[in-house]
């Protein structure tokens, strides 16, 4: 953490870069207004910063100005925009001023709210950079989503954002966290959110853009970020729109052979459901900031290795702070009225009719239910073995036999605990039997009884010990992976 910075006005950070004579550059922007240009503009000596100002509001200029893109709000339309731009500005200026100055194109591509108010108020914003004379460019891009339901205001808070973005790269490059915090500096995340962002070139080094999508989440910019399996940092709205949606919640410290079973059941189960067939798919491995600030700090070398071993067997990864599911199944909802289903064990199961985690909710466990299973939402169980359900249960439990069992327990040791035979509190019963019968609530079927006994921490531990007999229990990829970085505190033995 750096020591709190004194909070900048709006205006004083323009003036800032207006009167930092090297910097100069185009500020082009389409949608909502020229905002972030206004800003510089009334901040005083603009002069020495605008090269040019422009919009270019119309498709068929937009098009003959930038080329085709897909959508006019997009990330490949920013893309454009910036790479337009930034050529222009060396070709015409760099021979005259080049020695002097450091270029800078700022775009942004926004669409906000209609006169209807029926249209998805989002935007793409970027800053294309030199850090010296004829310098080569660094780019940082992000994407906002905007929360007023005044259009005014919004073009308001996008003013805001753009020229933190513009002063954060210029003068907080070198801490990169810090230039995330400031993207909010003064605004909230009740007016907007920032779910994506990346940073590349000089400018900032050998950054990680998965860890710093990870800090837009710890630092409240946005509720959930994801990667793909190749790593990129991808934007939610693009992967969830209109698709149906699978996920599991898990450690994955490290992902086991049951976390991978676990999923590919639900998948196939899941594709059969009526309201998903022909439908495309969208499977997630998701962890939430709870579970990663376990230990109270954020260890970001744990976190990208987490990441890392997903994407090493395929999966695309959702990191969250919905610590509530139904909060999480709300989130998708922002993109998709397709179907949901989430993938558990019993422990989380259990969890959820945890009364204890509603206790904020007016509705209390009722309401929860009543959030989480509207719209098409359903549960898909894994079974656990006895004797792991009943150490689970005994955790701080007095009646417990020598064989680690609870006392009066109605299975015997060799029965699988599943969504069908599983008890939670007698003034639940009725509630849990309604989801069940309804078919809220699903049995996993076809699943692997040989890996039941397989938990993330056991093998951690085992890892940790120099125990061989870890690599059992990983599917084989990330037991690689696992061994050529020396990931969980693995060490090579000795040999010779």
């Amino acid at each position: 953490m750096s020591e709190q910075k004194d909070l900048l006005t709006t205006n004083r950070k323009a003036l800032t870069i207006n009167l930092d004579e090297p910097k100069y550059g185009t500020f082009a922007e389409i949608g909502a207004g020229q905002e972030v240009a206004r800003i510089f503009f009334q901040a005083g000596g603009a002069a020495g910063t605008i090269a040019k100002s422009m919009s270019a509001y119309d498709m068929t200029f937009s098009d003959a100005i930038y080329g085709k893109a897909p959508r006019y709000v997009s990330r490949e339309r920013l893309g454009l925009m910036l790479d337009h731009e930034y050529t222009l500005l060396i070709e015409r200026l760099n021979e005259k001023r080049g020695a002097n100055t450091t270029f800078f194109v700022f775009a942004d591509t926004v669409a906000a709210r209609n006169y209807k108010g029926t249209n998805e108020a989002h935007g793409w914003m970027g800053i294309r950079f030199q850090i010296e004379p004829h310098g080569p460019p660094s780019d940082l891009m992000i994407h906002v989503r905007m929360w007023d339901k005044d259009n005014l205001l919004q073009q308001q808070a996008l003013g805001i954002v753009g020229t933190n973005l513009i002063y954060g790269a210029f003068y907080y490059r070198d801490n990169p966290e810090e230039l995330i915090r400031s993207l909010l500096d003064n605004i909230g995340p009740d007016r907007i959110e920032v779910d994506m962002l990346k940073m590349s070139g000089p400018a900032f080094g050998p950054v990680d853009n998965r860890l710093m999508s990870l800090y837009l989440v710890r630092h409240k910019l946005t509720n959930a970020v994801m990667f793909g399996p190749g790593g990129d940092v991808l934007q939610p709205s693009e992967i969830l729109y209109k698709k149906a949606v699978l996920v599991e919640r898990g450690s994955f410290r490290p992902v086991t052979h049951v976390n991978v079973d676990m999923l590919n059941c639900a998948c196939a189960q899941f594709m059969q459901e009526p309201q998903v067939k022909g439908k495309d798919l969208v499977v997630l491995m998701e962890i939430t900031m709870n579970n990663l600030l376990a230990d109270g700090e954020l260890d970001a070398q744990d976190f990208l290795s987490r990441v890392d071993l997903l994407g090493d067997i395929g999966f695309t990864v959702l990191i969250s702070d919905y610590s509530e599911y139904y909060r999480l199944t709300t989130y998708f909802r922002r993109y998709t009225q397709e179907m949901i289903g989430v993938t558990m064990g019993i422990n989380n199961l259990l969890e959820i009719f945890n009364e204890k985690y509603y206790e904020h909710l007016a509705g209390g466990i009722l309401e929860n239910f009543g959030r989480l299973f509207r719209n098409a939402v359903k549960l898909y169980i894994y079974p656990m073995q006895q004797l792991a359900y009943d150490r689970y249960l005994a955790a701080g439990h007095p009646a417990v036999d020598a064989a680690g069992h609870i006392a009066g327990s109605p299975f015997a040791a060799n029965v699988l605990i599943n969504a069908k035979n599983l008890q939670v509190e007698d003034h639940l019963s009725n509630l849990y039997a309604h989801l069940l019968e309804n078919h809220y609530i699903e049995c996993i079927v076809g699943f692997d009884k040989s890996i039941l006994s397989i938990f993330s921490r056991d093998v951690l531990q085992r890892i940790q010990k120099n125990d061989i007999t870890w690599e059992t229990m990983v599917p084989p990829p990330v037991a690689t992976a696992i061994k050529k970085r020396g990931l969980f505190g693995y060490t090579a033995p000795v040999t010779g």
